[in-house]
């Protein structure tokens, strides 16, 4: 399959354009955020096992100190995030709306919140070391999905990766995090690409961007070392653009097999936050304690993108940003992806890449009635996976969740939301397709 172009940019086929409502942040500068009074630490920021907490009530920890170790390879280390007193360990709310382990953390109010180094992970570690340091270090996939690193880059025996794809497009609105890290970060991006390219054997590197940030791309231009195989790529500016599955068919021409993985067609994608955070964090032997996220929408006085400790409760960071009387909604992410808070007891976690807060008037289309179905096929030219959302919006309505998924490729969805965004009756299918699914996992555990 050859990658399709368009205004002489490559891109994929299908797709949307929502407003990208970008410019309020674009050319902000990441700026370290405050710490709050109090830190709540869920130990389930990842897919995969909790994490252990290996601390006490009452004990005394430093900011960056290891206090929850990974429950198995599909689990990871959780982080300090100030240096503090461990008030609690008990249940949190998550983003999920279940209650979840959580380390409460009250930080010491005159420490300096240094950080200390640990044992490095040199760049001539085998790719076996590397993996572990970065378990060790709890990075999970900044980007949102929030799956493990190490176990993404474990490539199992009769596989091989002859592309490593570097994910800077960003396409989800209102979000600019990864955008201002290629600004700021670009060496430890690279940093983090030699250990990628180290533990994969990749062959070669390609760098994703979108048109929209042209600046982003001359910053990784000028900067691109000698020593690494690889380009910068610009792409066509469309939604969902920043999927991987996208991104293998617009650079790569190549299409990941229903239920497949992309090892299946030799290739792996990492977001570029991800990157820049191997980059800053193994050659220093440290943590994740904190991350870049973009704090915007119509509802919020103070947008910007801001360097947020992990924990931070989301009522703090919106009364430090300040909010509209009128805000209505709240999501973690963008609004296309994003999930919206069910609450703002619960705390900032790895995967959080955006803050987005709407008042009523902003909001007013969420809130549209729903209509029935025209057959106006929108849907189906939005969908960039080739699915049929009319047909399974209705098969979802009558709960033939095993025909959907046998039958329909249910599981091939990956919840964009295209579907949702073009259709004119204001069905919300996205979210149909969500429960759906997760009645097709609870069928197959109880069969098990």
């Amino acid at each position: 399959m050859r990658p399709m172009r368009l205004l002489g940019l490559k891109t994929f086929r299908h797709g949307v354009h929502p407003p990208e409502s970008k410019d309020e942040t674009s050319g902000l500068p990441i700026r370290q955020f405050p710490f709050a009074p109090l830190f709540i630490v869920p130990l389930v920021q990842h897919m995969g096992a909790p994490s252990i907490p290996v601390v006490e009530e009452g004990q005394e920890v430093q900011r960056g100190q290891r206090i929850a170790r990974p429950d198995g390879f599909m689990s990871v280390s959780m982080h300090a995030p100030a240096s503090g007193l461990v008030r609690r360990i008990a249940l949190a709310p998550s983003i999920s709306g279940r209650m979840v382990p959580a380390v409460y953390l009250e930080p010491f109010p005159g420490s300096t919140q240094e950080i200390e180094d640990g044992t490095p992970c040199p760049l001539d570690a085998t790719p076996d070391e590397i993996i572990a340091a970065i378990q060790d270090a709890g990075v999970v996939g900044l980007g949102g999905a929030a799956f493990p690193t190490h176990v993404k880059l474990k490539i199992p025996d009769g596989k091989f990766v002859d592309t490593l794809i570097i994910n800077g497009v960003e396409c989800e609105p209102f979000l600019t995090t990864d955008h201002r890290v290629m600004l700021e970060e670009s060496r430890d991006i690279f940093t983090g690409i030699r250990y990628l390219l180290k533990v994969t054997g990749a062959e070669k590197v390609i760098i994703a961007v979108e048109a929209n940030k042209p600046d982003a791309a001359a910053r990784l231009r000028e900067t691109f070392p000698s020593d690494v195989n690889g380009s910068v790529e610009v792409l066509q500016v469309k939604y969902p653009q920043g999927a991987e599955k996208m991104l293998f068919s617009a650079l790569l021409g190549r299409e990941v097999p229903s239920r497949g993985l992309p090892l299946d067609i030799h290739a792996l994608c990492c977001n570029v936050a991800t990157a820049a955070q191997l980059g800053q964090l193994l050659p220093r032997g440290r943590g994740i304690q904190e991350r870049v996220i973009t704090v915007t929408g119509p509802a919020v006085k103070r947008k910007g993108n801001y360097r947020i400790p992990i924990g931070t409760p989301l009522r703090f960071l919106l009364e430090h940003v300040g909010v509209a009387d009128d805000v209505n909604r709240v999501f973690l992410g963008g609004p296309m992806m994003g999930a919206a808070a069910p609450s703002l007891e619960i705390s900032i976690t790895k995967g959080t890449s955006g803050v987005t807060a709407f008042t009523d008037t902003a909001a007013e289309r969420t809130h549209s009635p729903v209509y029935p179905c025209i057959r106006c096929g929108y849907c189906v030219d939005a969908c960039p996976i080739f699915l049929d959302p009319s047909l399974l919006g209705r098969l979802a309505a009558t709960e033939q969740f095993s025909t959907m998924a046998d039958e329909h490729h249910l599981m091939d969805c990956f919840e964009c939301g295209s579907c949702s965004f073009v259709c004119p009756s204001h069905i919300p299918l996205v979210q149909r397709f969500r429960a759906s699914k997760a009645a097709v996992r609870k069928s197959k555990a109880g069969a098990a």
